[in-house]
């Protein structure tokens, strides 16, 4: 039963940010405001998420070999910068789209 709650919200936050996306009334759209706080609150929680795993993968490695933590933080690094700028061009995009 929580699972489908957590379909249903997730398929209406889609459906609603898809409406306002489609229509042409940029900021005086109602719903254009919403649309873009969901887009951002979805790609921030995707992002933090990618982050969290990447970054307790690269820990757990470490751990378990300490002496290439040299060869596994730097592309750590270079990782979570990728999966911040994904977070980044939501963030823009969504801001385009109600033409601030």
């Amino acid at each position: 039963m929580k699972n489908m709650r957590i379909w249903l919200v997730l398929v209406a936050t889609f459906l609603v940010s898809c409406v306002a996306f489609a229509s042409e009334g940029g900021a005086t759209d109602p719903y254009a405001s919403l649309a873009a706080g969901l887009a951002i609150g979805i790609a921030a929680f995707g992002g933090s998420l990618g982050q969290s795993k990447a970054a307790a993968a690269a820990l757990e490695g470490i751990a378990r070999n300490p002496s290439a933590s040299g060869k596994i933080f730097v592309p750590m690094i270079i990782g979570l910068a990728l999966i911040e700028s994904l977070v980044l061009y939501a963030f823009v995009i969504a801001f385009v789209k109600i033409k601030i």
